[in-house]
């Protein structure tokens, strides 16, 4: 339960929507904070900081930048204060702004479930983490603001040479990448697997994986301009799933299938995946990507996707020899299985064997472009949301394919918005 009351920072430019209290925030509760360096004095500052705000369903325009001030900042017994350096953003969220994940508290709401900082302050009981400490945080929401209140024990260590970029860009993709090939697939040597959205975060982290297992073939979608660098990392049959089936391609390829299909488009795609499986193959459901086609809800595409909704029985799972698994890292709460599959995707960052692939870095300022690149599945590997405040005429820092510019905020009005009691500009569709 994560619970935190804060009093917004008293401006006269606020809008009556931004006095609101931030009612789903990191946890926090009574209990005085273990020494950290600074003076009891400092401690009892109160802590003001910007934070992306829910404020309700719908458009780029219902989330809010708004500065938040708590009075008394104190840490329960087992707890850590970082200040983020760094976001990821997730599809989770385009859903959540919708309505549409079940995982996500009411608005108003921060949102945001992996980041990565340094550990400012901890609380009793905090043997293992120390002020100082750059770690990668991975929490159920409230992630996207300054900082944050967490147990230690939803913080790891990030090795030395890993940016803050990267530490946030490893958790959700690469811990669900990670259970899905190896705690729930079994891939093996010689096997061969169709990975959609190849060029997303979870795609891209799937391939890496793979190629650490030998002989594992890899057949990945997304659409052409982006073919050439997921070859590069890996995928060996590139597939323009906008111009082509992917099915027929596969079959060309593959007359008798694939081994594993990770899925997160849900619907008619699922069905398909599990008729292009071999026997003794399986499927994996992680998603519902189908469902979001607008900047708001769509509910003719919720519908057409349910009722396209992949039904099987026991009997024909027998009498196919197939199996069918669903994934969903928002639902597991083991967090010894968490931190242990965090080690293994340590080690392999350390051993070079994984690398995230960073698409573009947006300030908090800039969250709808963000979303917006996301959303119309522009970018390659990560986009990150930075805390730090926009410095003027700096543009987002992107791999972007060739020949696309960015989307960036465009008037002059915006730069007159930067400072940290300002809302985020909602672009019109």
């Amino acid at each position: 339960t994560f619970r935190l009351t804060f009093q917004p920072a008293p401006t006269q430019q606020q809008q009556p929507e931004q006095e609101k209290v931030l009612d789903e925030a990191p946890p926090a509760a009574s209990g005085a904070p273990k020494e950290s360096g600074s003076s009891p004095a400092a401690e009892e500052k109160p802590l003001s900081y910007r934070s992306l705000v829910l404020t309700g369903y719908g458009g780029y325009d219902k989330i809010k930048l708004q500065v938040k001030t708590h009075n008394k900042l104190q840490l329960k017994a087992g707890e850590v204060l970082v200040r983020v350096k760094a976001c990821g953003l997730n599809f989770a969220e385009l859903l959540g702004r919708q309505g549409l994940y079940e995982r996500l508290p009411p608005p108003p709401v921060t949102m945001g479930m992996e980041g990565s900082g340094v550990i400012e302050a901890v609380g009793d009981n905090v043997e293992d983490r120390k002020v100082g400490d750059r770690v990668i945080v991975l929490i159920r929401c409230g992630m996207w603001q300054e900082v944050v209140v967490v147990s230690a024990d939803q913080t790891f260590l990030m090795p030395e040479q890993m940016s803050f970029e990267e530490g946030a860009a490893i958790p959700v993709n690469y811990i669900s990448a990670y259970m899905m090939l190896f705690d729930m697939a079994n891939v093996r040597p010689g096997k061969s697997i169709l990975i959609h959205m190849a060029a997303g975060g979870v795609g891209i982290a799937a391939t890496q994986l793979c190629q650490t297992v030998q002989d594992v073939t890899v057949f990945g979608t997304a659409s052409a301009s982006k073919h050439e660098t997921i070859a590069q990392g890996g995928v060996t049959h590139p597939i323009d799933y906008r111009t082509k089936d992917y099915v027929e391609e596969v079959r060309k390829i593959s007359p008798n299938g694939v081994d594993i299909v990770l899925d997160p488009l849900s619907g008619s795609d699922t069905q398909k995946g599990f008729n292009l499986l071999k026997p003794m193959g399986t499927l994996i459901v992680f998603g519902a990507a189908n469902v979001v086609t607008g900047q708001r809800r769509n509910l003719l595409a919720m519908a057409k996707t349910w009722y396209n909704q992949f039904t099987l029985n026991t009997l024909k799972l027998m009498q196919t020899n197939k199996a069918v698994g669903g994934f969903h890292l928002g639902h597991l709460t083991d967090q010894q299985l968490i931190t242990k599959t965090m080690e293994k995707l340590m080690e392999l960052y350390k051993q070079g064997k994984i690398k995230p692939c960073i698409d573009s870095c947006y300030h908090f300022e800039e969250v709808a472009d963000a979303m917006r690149r996301m959303h119309e599945r522009k970018n390659i590997g990560k986009v990150i949301l930075l805390p730090e405040p926009k410095k003027k005429e700096e543009e987002p820092k992107s791999n972007a394919e060739p020949g696309e510019k960015v989307e960036k905020t465009e008037s002059a009005a915006n730069k007159k918005k930067e400072e940290a009691t300002e809302e985020v500009k909602a672009e019109k569709d």
